[in-house]
Parts: C-alpha cells; structure tokens; sequence
C-alpha cells in the first residue's frame, strides 16, 4: 500500500501525517504510542487493501510534527484534540467520514479521550496493548484506587535518564541496555527478529521523540513516598499519571458506544499486571530498592483494569473482544502482521 507524507496545519501546529490510499476509500485513523511515530505503522500498511484511506499523524513531538509543550494536567487531551481537528480536514477525510481507529499503547489513550469527547465520529475501534484506562502505574485494584495520595511513582520521574540522555543523543547503539535499540528490541517486541528489514525505520521513530520539559519525559514532583517521586504538569509521561488521566468512568458512560476490539500479546513487558515499566512491579523483583511491599505498592493491574473497564463498557449497550496472541510482546502488529491487518479488515467490513 503506498502512502505520502502531508503537512497539514491545525491548532496552531505544523502535523505530519502519513496518507494511503482514495480519499473515500473507507477510513481508518492510526494512532501511534509513545516514543515512536506514525511510521512505525508503515508494516502494517504494506498488509493492507490499496482502496482504504489511511490516515496516520505524527503526534505533537514525535516524527515531523512540530514539538508544541504538552499540558500534562489536560491528561491526553493535548493529543486528542489535535487530532480531532485533523478530522475536520478535507483534505484528509471526506465530510462526515466515521473511521475505525486504530491505535496502539498511549495512542490507545487519545483514542479513549476522542470517543469520550467526540461520540459518534467513529465507527470502531482497535486497540493494540492499551494503556489502563486509570493511567500507568500508581494504582493497586480494578477500580483503579489510588496507590498513594501524591501518585508517587507515576509520572516523567520514573523515566530512566540514561535512556532519556541516549534518545535526546540520537544514539543508534545496541550495546548498552537502556540504548533506544535495545530497549525496542526486548521491550516493543518479545523477539527482535520480528522488527526484520524495517528495524532502522523503526528506531528513527523511537529517535524522532522530542526531549525536554514540555514534551518527553516532562517535569516530575518530589514524593515523601516511596520511590520518592511523583508526576509534574508538563510533558508527555505526566499525561499517563492517574491523577491526570483516569477515563474510566467516561468510557463506560458514554452515549454511543461503538466495537472496540482489544488486541494484546501474552508477554507484553510494557502493558500487562507485570509491567517491566511499572516501578511497583520492579520494586517486588528487587530491582528498585526499597519496595514497601505488596500492601503499601501492590503492582498495578493493568489488564485487570482494562478487561474491567471494558465490561462494564459492554454492560452499558457496548460490545467488545479480547485478542491475545501467545508468545507476542507490545507490538502484536509488527509480531503478528497477518493475523493484525484480518483484525482490522474485519471492523471495516
């Protein structure tokens, strides 16, 4: 499937936005994750029939688009909205088009935040290892409790700096294990020899994130708990903090309610109940020094609280279905390409 890449202006930003296909070819909207770019979708769009239009924006920071602060108190809203204006472009879109959305790990965020906010826009959804509706980290049960009274141990404070420092240096290295490469070979994936021939494509992506207080990780709070830090306002990691962004109560409510298909691998290392990301779940293995233990920070129930959700979801006149691929880690599009692609070829049939 070929595509192109378009500049389009909307809320005051310069976007990027990878487009395939006619313009009323029936309509899919990508949404990448965190610390990639909408490129890291180009896998999956040589899968796809020629006649969709495809959409996919580089998120504000990430790719070509420009690298606007992030408000972090808004939750994902930043991104949601700037992504709902791209809706409104003609140029991208035919009036009235209701896409399926597809969207992976924190672009399953946005997603959320776009069908709360606007209800009706879109015809399914697809959701690639979501991020919990309550956030990522700092909560302890399925109704998303918070674990402490500050979200200790949320936020752009728990971001590894040598991993920080070697993405704001470009670093193309695999040597160390916080390289950029490393941590998309044994995290984004549970065997690297999926990333094939496009791994260089898909590093420039995880390269391409933006660094600094307005965008990635963001500015971080001190905590008298465990582990000692807490979220701040700004940046990209503070979007995913419980206390900035909770969605649950809003996605169950909302009045149009369309399928949403959940696709997740087994051995996901980034969104699971045991989280390599999570510091709760890195303090019980010992690898964070001192954990308070399961009582005081119990690891957060990712999956737990994503199935819950979307229960109650389906409770409400919705619908929903739980993929899950064996021996596949956080990128089930990139593992399982075939059996991905049929997933969204069916929500549009």
């Amino acid at each position: 499937m070929e595509h192109r890449q378009a500049r389009v202006l909307a809320r005051g930003i310069t976007h990027n936005v990878v487009v395939s296909g006619p313009v009323d070819g029936p309509p899919v909207l990508m949404i990448h994750g965190n610390c990639s770019s909408a490129d890291f979708w180009l896998p999956l769009l040589r899968r796809l029939p020629p006649n969709l239009r495809v959409v996919a924006p580089d998120l504000r920071g990430y790719g070509g688009t420009d690298a606007a602060p992030v408000d972090a108190t808004r939750g994902l809203r930043d991104f949601a909205d700037d992504v709902a204006a791209l809706l409104d472009d003609r140029s991208l879109f035919e009036t009235g088009a209701r896409p399926v959305v597809v969207a992976h790990s924190m672009g399953c965020g946005v997603a959320m935040q776009l069908l709360v906010d606007h209800p009706g826009r879109f015809s399914a959804l697809l959701l690639e290892a979501p991020l919990s509706p309550y956030g990522f980290g700092g909560t302890r049960d399925l109704d998303g409790t918070p674990t402490t009274a500050d979200f200790a141990g949320t936020g752009a404070g728990t971001a590894n700096p040598d991993f920080v420092a070697r993405l704001a240096a470009k670093d193309r290295d695999g040597a160390e294990p916080t390289s950029p490469r490393t941590v998309m070979r044994t995290a984004y994936v549970a065997d690297p020899a999926s990333l094939g021939a496009d791994e260089e494509l898909l590093l420039d992506t995880v390269l391409s994130t933006v660094i600094g207080d307005d965008n990635y990780p963001g500015t971080f709070s001190t905590s008298e708990n465990w582990p000692g830090v807490g979220p701040g306002d700004r940046g990209v990691l503070n979007t995913m903090a419980p206390n900035h962004f909770r969605i649950a109560d809003d996605l169950v409510a909302v009045a149009t309610k369309p399928h949403i298909t959940w696709v997740r691998g087994e051995v996901d290392a980034i969104v699971s109940d045991t989280s390599l990301f999570d510091l709760s779940y890195l303090g019980s293995l010992g690898v964070v020094p001192g954990w308070p233990g399961a009582d005081a920070s119990p690891p957060q129930p990712m999956t737990g609280q994503t199935r819950a959700v979307l229960a109650g979801y389906a409770a409400g006149g919705g619908s929903y279905r739980e993929v899950l691929y064996d021996g596949c880690g956080h990128s089930p599009h990139l593992e399982r390409p075939a059996e991905f692609a049929a997933e969204l070829v069916e929500l549009l049939t």
